[in-house]
């Protein structure tokens, strides 16, 4: 009978012992397929260089091992979006998510499943300003400046250049509007002219009706805010074959290798855009040595601001000292800023024996500073982008 008993209470403490064991989920909502296909595996790879870190260096809270099921919202489609997102609220259980990356898609996931499950999203790509006026009860924040910010920089980047006269075409949808809203005020506002500012649907195969409209305006320079995999790539191909323009800008979006392969070299030599970059710091340099170790490009659009919010969102499951839910909000707010002893990328040890301790600490990130504001954005870094020799090149930050 004792042996018995005994047996049970091994049983039992093993089984409590697994159970302690757990992993802990941290989902990663990306657009896999659709417009930004190209665009969204070194994204998830820095999210995931975060997650090994983790994991090698003690893991999160008693030692739980920091997992991360994903999720294919395909960019535009708000259905999808929100499907995915509640295979990963409601069935995984994930504490937290990283993403979405397209703002619709963000947009969508937070509101049908996110919110209503109480779960963070911290998107590392959702840069429309539609984010900001979120009703989200605090649970959606971004790693990446708002396109307020990258639309004037980009206005006054081509203004600089003593582009002053402009086509601009943009996707139909919270990212295109919000973007070219901000570009087109700025333009105008510094002296520019848009002499034609046409909408378009993304996922079709013609677009010759739009660029004639467009080349009507007489503009030389085209300025298509737009997705490298879709809708960006086919205007740029059919307006090169217009012949009407003689100079191609655009955003974020539009910044990836894909789309020169695609459109060809030599059609887009010289082309200007904008993204979110990072600052010159310690967290930015040492997230170059990290990610170049593991093999992953560390200028990569979004993949710094990618790591970034995993990393934060590990600090606030420990701060939190539970996989739960409920307060993981406010945790994120007290490991992402002031005060607190600096934490830079790769840093994960130092900060959970700190947090573990009781201590403040300040993630000093590899996008920079992430000090979020009271609608949980960032402020940011917008770098010149160039087609130079067949490929996308950084030219630095605009403005500097």
């Amino acid at each position: 009978m004792k042996k018995t008993v005994m047996a049970l209470a091994v049983a039992a403490a093993s089984v409590c012992s697994i159970a302690a064991q757990a992993d802990v989920k941290v989902g990663f909502l990306g657009g896999f397929t659709g417009g930004i296909e190209s665009l969204t595996p070194p994204i998830f790879d820095g999210a995931k260089l975060a997650v090994a870190e983790v994991n090698e260096q003690g893991g999160l809270l008693d030692g739980e091992k920091m997992v991360m099921p994903s999720g294919d919202t395909t960019c535009s489609d708000a259905a999808a979006a929100s499907n995915a997102a509640d295979r990963l609220v409601n069935s995984e259980k994930v504490t937290a998510i990283v993403g979405a990356l397209c703002t619709g898609a963000t947009i969508a996931a937070a509101n049908n499943a996110a919110i209503p499950g109480g779960v963070v999203m911290v998107s590392p790509a959702s840069t429309a300003p539609a984010v900001t006026d979120l009703a989200d009860n605090d649970l959606v924040f971004r790693t990446v400046p708002s396109d307020a910010f990258q639309g004037e920089q980009l206005a006054k980047l081509l203004l600089s250049k003593g582009i002053d006269n402009v086509a601009v075409t943009y996707v139909n949808n919270d990212y295109g509007q919000g973007l070219d809203g901000a570009f087109t005020k700025t333009f105008e506002a510094e002296g520019g002219t848009v002499a034609a500012n046409l909408a378009h649907e993304d996922n079709r195969a013609d677009y010759r009706s739009e660029i004639g409209q467009l080349a009507a305006s007489g503009a030389p320079t085209l300025v298509v805010l737009a997705y490298a995999d879709t809708s960006g790539q086919t205007i740029l191909r059919q307006a090169y074959e217009s012949g009407a323009f003689t100079q191609f800008a655009g955003g974020d979006g539009m910044v990836g290798n894909s789309l020169v392969d695609a459109v060809g070299a030599d059609v887009l030599e010289g082309m200007i855009a904008t993204r979110p970059g990072s600052p010159q710091s310690p967290g930015t340099e040492t997230f170059t040595k990290l990610a170049e170790k593991a093999g992953i490009d560390p200028t990569a659009v979004f993949a710094a601001q990618s790591y970034d919010a995993a990393f934060l969102l590990a600090m606030a499951i420990e701060k939190n000292g539970s996989a739960d839910r409920e307060g993981l909000s406010k945790a994120l707010r007290e490991v992402a800023g002031a005060p607190g002893e600096k934490i830079l990328p790769g840093e994960w040890a130092k900060a959970k024996k700190l947090i573990d301790a009781g201590k403040d600490v300040d993630y000093e990130g590899a996008a920079g500073d992430a000090e979020f504001d009271k609608n949980g954005d960032v402020p940011g870094v917008v770098v010149e982008m160039a087609v130079e020799d067949g490929k996308f090149v950084t030219k630095g930050p605009v403005g500097e």
